[in-house]
Order: structure tokens, then C-alpha cells, then sequence
């Protein structure tokens, strides 16, 4: 199929390229045209355009134009622009980390000039462009058909899913996320405990979490990231304890307290993750300030 790719940043560049591997043409925008240049010339298949109106232009009904751009207004500003250009029948697709809720509003805005949108939570980061994206979509059934050829080519294989209607694949890929942030706060904690013991002294942590790899009930490719990452930097001494959070970890956690579900793990891995971002923090100064008051605990100048 012909589709077109709008965003070549770390996502939609490896997209649009697996889409070309895989045989299907892209037409590719970008914000600097120079970007989708490049694309065409690593890749077979790729047509780079200069503008929305020349990205239309270049594409046979229905059109389907993906889009992977940062959430919130500029998703807004390309389909506003977009949808006037658009034909009864084409689609949109938005497949960024947008928040779940903005898409049934696009899904209506859309379909009263009788185009489809899809939302389609995305995951895979760096390493999509060669072992595949784990998609998670939300739109009607005649949608996702229509989608599916680049869907299938993708994600490797069982790594897609239709998960309902407008704003199901973003909802799903937010929880996704949520439980990542767990994980990962699971993982820190324990190699934590670790080096703060005398009985994990001397260890290799690249070894230990290739170990656990196999036949552990722990095993995941986190570890796998976590062994290179200590490979290349046994005591990642070179990285700074600061965490920063795309936002997905939050409308997790809002969604939690609306929905009134428990949800201890993830929100306290948020909170991890904002207090990474604080030396000296000053709830930690007024936490010294009252053992010392009411016990006279000693406290650091």
C-alpha cells in the first residue's frame, strides 16, 4: 500500500523506513525537509515532500496518512490543516503518545467530513526499526482493515491488536506505559539493594541480569538492556540519577484515582521518578528538621 508518514523524529523516521522495507511506498513529511531527504536516500520507496498539501497530493484514495508527532496542539494544528485537503473514505492516524482521551474528539472532528482516524499506541522505541513495534489501535473494524497492511508489516508477528473503538489503543498504550514505569522501578530498586549490601560485593551486574535471563521468573528484555547498559558501564557512573517522565505515567495514575483503582506500584514509581529530579530535596531538610527537633537525631550541615 501507498501511505504517507508525517513526523521523522526517532519514531517516525525507523516507521517509515520498516514500512519501505516491508514493500510499501511512503511518502514522508517533515517539519525541516532536509530530514525526509535523507529518508529517501537510505531508503528505496520513499517519496519526500516539502508540504501537508504536496504529502496529499501524492497519495491515491482512500489516503492514509500516519502521523507520529509529539501530543497535544501540534497533533491539533496537522489534522485542522489536513481534513479540509481530505476525501470521504481516507484516514488518519495518529501514533503518538497522545492522551487518550483527545481521540474520540479527533475521531468526531474527522468523521463529519467523513474520514477516519485511528489512534495507535506505539512501542518499540530505538529498537522498532529492526525487531518490530508493538501496536496497540483504537478506531472502527473498516478502519483497522484498511490499516492493517502496515500494521502487519510493523510489528513483528501476534504484535499488533485492534483494542476497541476511538481512544482504546491510546488508553492501552498508557496503561502499557504505567506498567513499564513499575517495572523499571522494580528493577532499579532491587540492583539498588544490592549495591548497598556487603553480600553482593564484588558481583557483576552484567552477568547477573544475563543469568536471570535464563529460566528466572524475572526474565525480560529489560534485562537485556540492563546487562549492556552495565557491560558498557559497570557502575553507570557516567549517568546522572535523573529521571524524567513522558507523560504517559501521570494519565496513568489520573486515571487510577478516577476510576478509584488501586494502583500503589505505578504511582509510587511516578513519584520516584519526580523525586530523582531534586538534589538537596527540601521535604528531605524538613524530614532532618523534625527527627532532630523531637529526638535530637544528629543532622548533616
Amino acid at each position: 500500500m501507498k501511505l504517507a508518514m508525517i513526523g521523522l523524529g526517532r519514531m517516525g523516521y525507523n516507521m517509515a523506513a520498516r514500512l519501505a522495507r516491508g514493500g510499501h511506498e511512503v511518502v514522508a513529511y517533515n517539519r525541516t525537509f532536509e530530514k525526509a531527504r535523507e529518508l529517501a536516500d537510505a531508503e528505496k520507496g520513499v517519496t519526500p515532500v516539502e508540504t501537508l498539501e504536496d504529502t496529499v497530493a501524492e497519495l491515491d484514495t482512500p489516503r492514509v496518512i500516519w502521523m507520529m508527532l509529539p501530543a497535544g496542539e501540534v497533533v491539533d494544528e496537522n489534522v485542522d490543516a489536513l481534513l479540509p485537503m481530505l476525501s470521504k473514505g481516507d484516514l488518519l492516524v495518529d501514533g503518538g503518545n497522545s492522551w487518550y482521551k483527545d481521540a474520540p474528539l479527533r475521531a468526531a472532528q474527522a468523521g463529519e467530513r467523513g474520514v477516519g482516524f485511528m489512534d495507535v499506541g506505539t512501542s518499540g522505541g530505538v529498537w522498532g526499526l529492526t525487531e518490530g513495534y508493538c501496536l496497540m489501535a483504537g478506531g472502527t473494524r473498516d478502519d483497522f482493515r484498511l490499516l492493517e497492511p502496515a500494521l502487519r508489516v510493523l510489528a513483528p508477528e501476534r504484535g499488533y491488536i485492534h483494542c476497541g473503538g476511538p481512544g482504546a489503543g491510546h488508553f492501552v498504550k498508557m496503561v502499557h506505559n504505567g506498567i513499564e514505569y513499575g517495572m523499571m522501578q522494580a528493577y532499579a530498586e532491587g540492583f539498588a539493594i544490592m549495591e548497598d549490601s556487603e553480600y553482593a560485593a564484588g558481583i557483576d551486574y552484567s552477568t547477573l541480569s544475563e543469568t536471570w535471563n535464563h529460566g528466572s521468573v524475572i526474565r525480560s528484555w529489560l534485562l537485556e538492556l540492563a546487562r549492556d547498559a552495565f557491560r558498557e558501564d559497570p557502575g553507570l557512573d557516567s549517568i546522572k540519577g535523573w529521571v524524567e517522565d513522558s507523560g504517559e505515567g501521570r494519565w496513568t495514575v489520573q486515571q487510577a484515582v478516577e476510576s478509584g483503582t488501586p494502583a500503589p506500584v505505578i504511582t509510587l514509581s511516578l513519584m520516584e521518578r519526580f523525586r530523582s529530579r531534586r538534589e538537596n530535596a527540601f521535604a528531605d531538610r524538613v524530614l532532618a528538621a523534625l527527627r532532630h527537633a523531637f529526638g535530637g537525631h544528629a543532622v548533616k550541615r
